[in-house]
């Protein structure tokens, strides 16, 4: 194991594109200077003075967004990328570590699309290794498709759009056989009983987590991306990163939510029991072929002719997403768990149809 943790530390910084190895990174104002302990006259960033709690420029670090999710997570600050919304950070990936027309990455579809959005971007290939039957990793065929210029694997677990988590045997194979980036995408984590791999976090240099305030600390609408890995790689993103790429409103509301988590808390038991009430009672109603298993926030189900219902749901004022384009999700809809009152039309409303 330390002759891999050294080996992969060597390999990882070959992995970095030349010119970013090689750039200098914007310095803005308040990156020169910021002391937040005392009150001083900010005369140096051609900022309108007239205070309205959003006429400076935001902290381009975000220390107190980090300091709370450090304490939280327990991982160290410097550990912590910010970004706006996942998308952001995902796509800082890319743009340090893939050489647009050379390099490629590999997805496992059915997966959360904005990988291969983010690689076509990015003039990178995308290699897609289908998940096998049961939606796990083929970790074989994914290792045989890696060649000298594959740089980043993305596993999304629990996975979007089917729900499950993969198995940990699958994850620490490709942790050590691959000698590039392995992105861990746990948007869904907090809904799952499996523990989150950030405790893993440097056990592994090439282990890089995602998270979100979207899901289950209901965020979604300021935008809040996280990404959690060695202080090697934050160090290449944040030289990368734009220097207010995380505006003040979302950093308040962000501190706001963060030092009050009883809320939250309750809110994902009450997503967990109404995911419970769904799974019941969907297993009643006729035209449902199959209702996979979810240790997410939402429940992937089989139907007779998923445009058909997906259609009729519509027509009565319910919005679910057909996922029959994915592959292995032919006549797939997958139903996010809405409020107790939003389940109960649900599945009242299947049950008429």
């Amino acid at each position: 194991m330390e002759k891999y943790i050294k080996d992969t530390k060597m390999n990882l910084e070959n992995l970095i594109r030349t010119n970013i190895k090689n750039m200098q990174a914007y310095s803005s104002a308040r990156d020169e200077f910021q002391d937040d302990e005392e009150k001083m006259i900010y005369l140096d960033a051609n900022e309108n003075p007239n205070e309205n709690g959003v006429n400076r420029y935001p902290d381009t670090q975000q220390k107190v967004v980090k300091k709370i999710l450090s304490d939280i997570k327990k991982v160290s600050k410097n550990q912590i990328l910010l970004g706006n919304g996942s998308d952001e950070v995902l796509d800082l990936l890319f743009r340090a570590y893939c050489e647009p027309n050379v390099d490629n990455v590999i997805t496992l579809p059915p997966t959360y699309g904005m990988y291969g959005v983010l690689a076509n971007l990015n003039a990178v290939e995308n290699k897609e290794v289908l998940l096998n039957d049961d939606f796990e990793p083929n970790v074989e065929q994914i290792l045989s498709e890696v060649n000298a210029n594959t740089k980043i694997i993305f596993l999304c677990s629990p996975n979007n759009p089917t729900g499950n988590s993969f198995s940990d045997e699958s994850i620490v194979t490709l942790l050590k056989n691959f000698k590039g980036l392995v992105v861990l995408d746990e948007a869904y984590i907090d809904f799952s009983s499996k523990e989150s791999w950030l405790s893993e976090i440097n056990d592994y240099p090439n282990l890089v987590i995602s998270q979100t305030l979207s899901k289950a600390y209901a965020m979604a609408g300021i935008r809040l991306g996280i990404l959690y890995a060695s202080v090697e790689i934050i160090s290449v993103l944040n030289k990368i990163k734009p220097p207010y790429n995380v505006n003040i409103l979302t950093q308040k509301k962000a501190v706001e939510k963060l030092e009050n988590t009883k809320k939250l808390i309750k809110q994902v038991t009450d997503i967990q029991n109404e995911k419970e009430f769904l799974f019941k009672h969907l297993l009643q109603i006729d035209f449902i072929e199959k209702i996979y298993e979810s240790d997410a926030n939402f429940i992937l189900i089989k139907v007779d002719n998923a445009n058909k219902r997906y259609q009729q749901l519509l027509e009565n004022g319910i919005v679910v997403r057909n996922r029959s384009s994915q592959p292995l999700c032919e006549n797939c809809l997958r139903i996010t768990i809405g409020t107790s009152s939003e389940n109960l039309k649900l599945i009242n409303t299947l049950k008429v149809l």
